[in-house]
């Protein structure tokens, strides 16, 4: 397989006949405040692993760093639960000590000068129930005044984007679009008037069947208090394995098919998205399959405006869609060849000044000294297929390895 920087020559060099572009928005998941979280939208705070090390988690602050400086990313989405901020109690305010532990990594990722996400982890849901629409769940108004408060703490910050909830799924669409309108009137009532907001739909906010679901129509009534759809932009996810569940270090599915023609729908539709999330794994198949995903995602920048790999932060290097890079004994940051191949390789083609700067900088990966966490637990698509999560009972081995350093 090319290096990276010999798929970069290659393609510049042979001159394909479509314009490459760039996302406008590149980054990663900084994970770690969703662990414990399963796809019924409840939460085990007991295994959360908060990527700053003041907080006992990872660095995800050096990470960001080096995803900024070394890899030139501008964007990281910081999924949290919406029982955390709350600190469990529907409907109420956000909790002054764990919003304040969230809000550190928020600042923190300002502090970088990137674009940072709020993602609220919660797959459409508070304890198995569907926001708006099982009885005794949050209410569409309950749901709206989270969305308010923060968007009241984050109205004069440019940089923020507003990630109404992390792959919906097992609901009626169009009852959903009508609970992400609820929180989008929030958020520009708020005071948040042009920051970016991302709408999901459901099937976990599937890109290759965004369109079948039913999503992409239904979400087209969602709109800003003026009527547009400015800055409104479509939050969809994907992974290659066998059951897109983003567990198996194997790749099957070849998405590119279906990233083309959700590019075709936007295009005539005149919308826009971003992969909130995709991953893969690290053998030769998820290399070949990832890589020629992002490469469609690219050459599809008009309508893909952003990409956010899944995921590092408090993930273990050995988990199995670890993007976490590995830090040297020097504090020299390395990413795996996944990131380098498959994630930076596509998105710095059309610009050989950053691929020049990033190859300067590249070499072999060091033995890692940074530690993290691995999860799972189990989701279920619309069709009743058995899919499984990235989070869960794995976590506590990523804490034990944390304690053994600091010990």
């Amino acid at each position: 397989m090319p290096t990276m920087i010999s798929r970069v020559l290659l393609i510049v060099l042979c001159g394909v006949s479509a314009v490459l572009g760039q996302s406008q928005y590149m980054g990663m998941n900084i994970a770690g405040f969703d662990f414990g979280c399963a796809t019924n939208g409840s939460c085990d705070f007991s295994t959360m692993l908060p990527p700053l090390t003041k907080l006992g988690g990872s660095d995800g602050a050096a990470q960001m760093q080096h995803f900024l400086d070394d890899d030139q990313m501008n964007t990281f989405r910081l999924p949290v639960p919406w029982q955390y901020l709350t600190a469990n109690v529907m409907g109420g305010d956000l909790d002054p000590t764990n919003f304040g532990k969230y809000d550190q990594l928020m600042q923190t990722c300002l502090n970088t000068t990137a674009y940072c996400i709020i993602d609220l982890h919660n797959y459409g849901r508070w304890n198995d129930l569907v926001i708006g629409q099982s009885a005794g769940a949050p209410t569409n108004d309950q749901f709206a005044a989270l969305w308010a408060a923060l968007a009241t703490k984050y109205k004069d910050e440019p940089k923020v984007i507003f990630g109404i909830m992390n792959e919906p799924h097992d609901l009626d669409i169009v009852e959903w679009a009508a609970t992400v309108q609820a929180a989008v009137t929030a958020i520009r009532k708020a005071g948040a008037t042009t920051q970016m907001i991302l709408l999901p739909g459901t099937n976990f906010s599937c890109a290759v069947t965004f369109i079948t679901t039913g999503s992409a129509a239904a979400l087209m009534s969602v709109v800003n208090l003026d009527g547009t759809t400015t800055n409104l932009v479509y939050d969809v996810h994907q992974y290659l394995d066998f059951d897109n569940s983003g567990t198996h270090s194997t790749c099957s599915v070849n998405t590119t098919a279906g990233f083309a023609e959700l590019a075709s729908w936007l295009r005539n539709n005149t919308r826009q998205a971003v992969v909130g999330e995709t991953g893969a794994g690290s053998d030769s198949s998820c290399l070949e399959y990832f890589c020629a995903q992002n490469t469609v995602i690219q050459e599809n920048s008009d309508v893909f405006i952003g990409f956010f790999g899944w995921a590092a932060g408090s993930f273990a290097t050995d988990y199995v869609l670890s993007m976490t890079p590995s830090r040297a004994t020097n504090g020299k940051w390395t990413d795996n060849t996944l990131v380098s191949e498959c994630v930076i390789a596509p998105w710095l083609v059309n610009n050989t000044a950053a691929a020049a700067k990033y190859s300067s900088a590249l070499t072999a990966i060091p033995t890692a000294t940074s530690s993290g966490a691995s999860s799972t637990s189990t989701k279920k698509g619309d069709a009743g297929s058995v899919r499984v999560a990235r989070r869960g009972i794995e976590v506590v081995v990523g804490i034990t390895v944390i304690f053994n350093v600091i010990i």
